[in-house]
């Protein structure tokens, strides 16, 4: 999903928790899962942010010129707006657009 489009609330909200775990019937499972895709939204922000920020590096900055780019700082502003990873992760996982599987509880199944 790409973060840039997503519907997410910018601010943190209220969820019933009860209602957040029914798909793995654990709370903690469901914690890890969102937990695991928030470090992947928040690894693949970053990664965008420093490819833009990248353009604007310069080997010998003086103070001129870091006062006068504007351009770098509206890069900035615009991902420091954009809603927090946990709160993208959490809106996926609970529109069911997160695939998830638990390893342990499959290995079970097939020794049983």
């Amino acid at each position: 999903m790409d973060y840039k489009r997503s519907n997410a609330p910018l601010s943190t909200t209220v969820h019933d928790l009860i209602d957040l775990a029914k798909p793995t019937g654990n709370i903690y499972e469901t914690v890890c899962i969102i937990g695991k895709r928030a470090n992947q939204i928040s690894s693949e922000m970053k990664e965008d942010l420093e490819k833009k920020l990248k353009e604007f590096a310069t080997m010998n900055d003086n103070l001129e010129e870091i006062n006068e780019n504007r351009e770098q700082i509206e890069i900035s502003k615009y991902y420091e707006k954009l809603p927090k990873p946990t709160l993208i992760a959490t809106k996926e996982y609970e529109e069911g657009k997160l695939a998830f599987r638990n390893v342990a509880k499959e290995k079970d199944q097939y020794n049983a």
